[in-house]
């Protein structure tokens, strides 16, 4: 732990949904939690014990796919007791709350415990990072754990997340959409916008785009961009969920020929959000002033 951390007496907490790249992680001092990953019957740890190429591997291999599970209340405990019991005050930021169940047990671990602010995202993946992040930076700006856990609540709202999927299979498979629709979009190479409302977190359809990947990720970059007029340009995400390396550096190309970021991250979504969309998935996410 940071001696800024140490100082103030706050311990940053998040989901390993969050999906921050290492840099980040260890810059703030992210405390991460990773969700259930049941796969063939056997309880993974996200990111931790499985990885989102061996999930689509299992799908191409046997047809299967895993379920996510949420973190109990009784974990939710045992993960903030020892900070509690030694003076911390612990900020922990959740998946959002139309996701999954993990902020109403993280509510009442905090409600046990005390002295735990949990914080719904009302997001996903790097949605929700850029609240780790800004949690982060109040931290070690000296701010106490009252007002920081009141700005991130009150930041949701300008936190933007969306993703194109390249295939429609696995949110078939996973039962979230018909035979026909997949089938349908597949043949004609649409690509759905997936967009979140980060009023809870749920996941809606935008734009469908038409045509290769490569034209397409372009195309939504640019779009997405010219959606918001006051886009705050600390901080920008580029996260995928396994995807190649050109179509990555063609999309931060069209970041940078769009406006400035002082910082652009490139991170790989985590087994919770990968095993429902499918590789080839990728999003950017900002935030706005």
């Amino acid at each position: 732990m940071s001696e800024e951390n140490k100082n103030n007496k706050i311990i940053l907490s998040a989901d390993s949904t969050c999906d921050l790249d290492s840099e980040l992680k260890e810059r703030y001092q992210v405390n991460y939690f990773p969700l259930h990953i049941i796969l063939d019957g056997k309880d993974y740890k996200d990111n931790v014990d499985i990885t989102p190429k061996e999930i689509y591997q299992a799908y191409y291999d046997r047809k299967i796919l895993p379920k996510t599970a949420a973190v109990n209340v009784e974990e939710y405990v045992a993960h903030f007791r020892p900070w509690v019991e030694q003076g911390y005050d612990v900020i922990h930021i959740n998946l959002g709350s139309a996701l999954s169940s993990v902020y109403q047990n993280c509510c009442l671990a905090a409600q046990e415990l005390g002295h735990v602010h949990v914080i719904d995202s009302c997001n996903l993946s790097t949605g929700t990072g850029l609240l780790v992040v800004a949690a982060g930076k109040m931290i070690r700006q000296g701010l106490d754990a009252e007002t920081i856990a009141r700005n991130l609540r009150a930041r949701t709202s300008k936190c933007h997340a969306s993703f194109i999927l390249d295939t429609l299979t696995f949110l078939h498979a996973g039962g979230r959409c018909s035979s026909v629709a997949a089938l349908g979009a597949n043949m004609l190479k649409l690509k759905p916008c997936i967009q979140v409302d980060n009023r809870d977190g749920r996941m809606g359809v935008g734009k469908k785009y038409r045509g290769s990947l490569d034209k397409v990720l372009v195309k939504y970059v640019k779009d997405e961009l010219a959606r918001y007029a006051d886009i705050n340009p600390e901080l920008l995400f580029i996260t995928h969920s396994g995807i190649s390396d050109e179509y990555i550096k063609l999309v931060k190309e069209a970041v940078e020929e769009t406006m400035h970021f002082d910082e652009i991250h490139i991170t790989r979504a985590s087994c919770t959000i990968s095993c429902h969309c499918g590789p080839n998935t990728l999003g950017i996410l900002f935030e706005t002033k």
